[in-house]
């Protein structure tokens, strides 16, 4: 999950708001797991032989 700071930074750096985020659900089993909020946003790092490290960024939302 991104401090407030992090979370801050990223819409900073791409200009959008959290709005126009991906959502990701609050009762997703993984965000249960790590105690996600609403309004929390996390970053998911995925791997791939072909591409390398992925960064995607998702918006906890009510589910």
């Amino acid at each position: 999950m991104l401090t407030d700071e992090e979370k801050q930074e990223l819409l900073n750096k791409y200009k959008i708001t959290l709005r126009q985020l991906p959502r990701i659900f609050v009762n997703d089993p993984v965000i249960r797991q790590i105690g996600g909020k609403v309004g929390d946003v996390v970053k998911i790092i995925r791997k791939s032989p072909v591409a390398g490290e992925t960064l995607y960024y998702r918006v906890v939302v009510k589910g």
